[in-house]
């Protein structure tokens, strides 16, 4: 997928091409780290000067709507963003440059068997993410 393909999705589903919106998507499609939303302003006006704000908030809400791209929690705070991964993936995110790895692999089945049974929720998805340092932040 590119990020014409990103583009074609928001307007197939009622949302117009503008410049602001493509500055947006480009400033989010391939990123490797997490962004927040002024992070994506301050990139993407660098692109399209005029764009504002509320438009960074509602693409990117659009974005995540459409599951191109995917909040991420960070140790000090919420409301950051990547692009989404492909399945079920979890992450590992770098505390210090906000480096985003995916992976797979994990077997959480007897975890969430053991809460369901102990609280009596029917547990219907989750995801996880690790907090730590990259091998670059490391050095």
């Amino acid at each position: 997928m590119s990020a014409e393909n990103w583009l074609e999705q928001l307007h197939d589903n009622g949302y117009r091409v503008t410049g602001a919106r493509r500055a947006v998507v480009d400033t989010m499609y391939g990123l490797t780290r997490a962004l927040t939303p002024t992070e994506v302003h301050e990139t993407a006006r660098k692109k399209y000067r005029a764009l504002g704000l509320v438009t960074v908030y509602r693409t990117l809400e659009k974005l995540e709507e459409l599951r191109l791209i995917q909040r991420v929690h960070q140790p000090m705070g919420c409301q950051a963003f990547i692009p989404a991964g492909i399945g079920h993936q979890h992450l590992l995110l770098c505390k210090n440059c906000g480096e985003v790895v995916f992976f797979e692999g994990d077997d959480l089945d007897a975890l969430t068997t053991a809460i369901a049974k102990k609280t009596g929720y029917k547990i219907e998805e989750h995801w996880l993410q690790l907090f730590g340092l990259c091998a670059n932040c490391r050095e």
